[in-house]
């Protein structure tokens, strides 16, 4: 699942792909810019966001968001595609590269001067220059009451947290999602625990958190409904939250996340 260190590898990957070199043709699989075209300029910058992309050539940003299902590619010219030409939602081409842009959820070209509103609102990013742990406390704390896995997820707070790490994090610390952000002891302890773990994985094609890269093992709780915890051995838990708590439903509505958790490791605190 795209997360702000899958946004960072293929930043990395794009940038080494297209950064300094002159576009030879691009094609934008979208109505809004069927009939813009890039070629001609070169690309200056690429960077990440949080869970969002840039992709600077002359005056013009990219700008693209992977949602759920979205992925850029970098081939070879002539290479074959990994994904059928029809998911693609952008084409740019360099004499030695392609990157193709698949079923992207945002995808937005700009003047370079409007591209930082697009991140504006978002809280200090996790593998970020401007990663600030006391901003990213402050503006949790802002809403005291609030349950820390929807606190954690809100890009407003910090930026490239999704659900898989939203639930590691949560086992890591014995933290009910529920628990309100103002009861979690040791915040500061928290935030830096996100902060290593998307740092250590930004490099990694395997996501790993648990410190066992064997196949199986990489995740403590996420995906691992009915398996047994692998501390106490009680079986993980899947289920729906939202702002109110817990839910109920086989599907997630737009209001509500998957949040994977052990029941016992992360046993509710009673009401003082």
């Amino acid at each position: 699942m795209p997360e702000g260190d899958t946004v960072y590898r293929t930043a990395a990957k794009l940038r080494a792909a297209l950064e300094g070199n002159v576009l030879s043709r691009t094609q934008f699989r979208v109505n809004t810019y069927a009939n813009l075209d890039l070629a001609g300029l070169t690309v200056a910058r690429v960077w990440p966001h949080g869970k969002h992309l840039f992709i600077q050539a002359g005056d013009h940003v990219i700008h693209s968001h992977l949602k759920m299902e979205g992925a850029w590619h970098a081939y070879r010219s002539g290479e074959k595609w990994r994904k059928p030409a029809w998911q693609a939602r952008v084409v740019l081409e360099t004499d030695s590269w392609q990157a193709v842009g698949y079923r992207l959820g945002i995808l937005e070209v700009m003047n370079t001067s409007d591209a930082g509103a697009r991140t504006a609102h978002l809280g200090p990013d996790l593998l970020g220059s401007d990663w600030d742990i006391g901003q990213a406390r402050e503006r949790i704390l802002t809403r005291p009451a609030r349950g820390i896995g929807m606190a954690l997820l809100d890009q407003r707070n910090l930026a490239g947290i999704g659900n898989v790490y939203r639930s590691e994090l949560c086992f890591v610390r014995g933290l009910d999602p529920r628990t309100p952000a103002a009861s979690v002891h040791d915040l500061d302890a928290l935030l830096a625990l996100a902060h290593r773990m998307l740092w250590a994985n930004k490099d990694r094609a395997q996501r790993c958190t648990t410190g066992n890269m064997r196949r199986g093992h990489t995740l403590w709780v996420y995906g691992r409904e009915h398996e047994p915890c692998w501390r106490c051995g009680t079986l993980i838990q899947r289920h729906l939250i939202a702002e109110e708590g817990f839910t109920q439903g086989a599907r997630p509505t737009a209001d509500e996340r998957i949040v994977y958790l052990c029941p016992t490791c992360q046993a509710r605190p009673s009401p003082r």
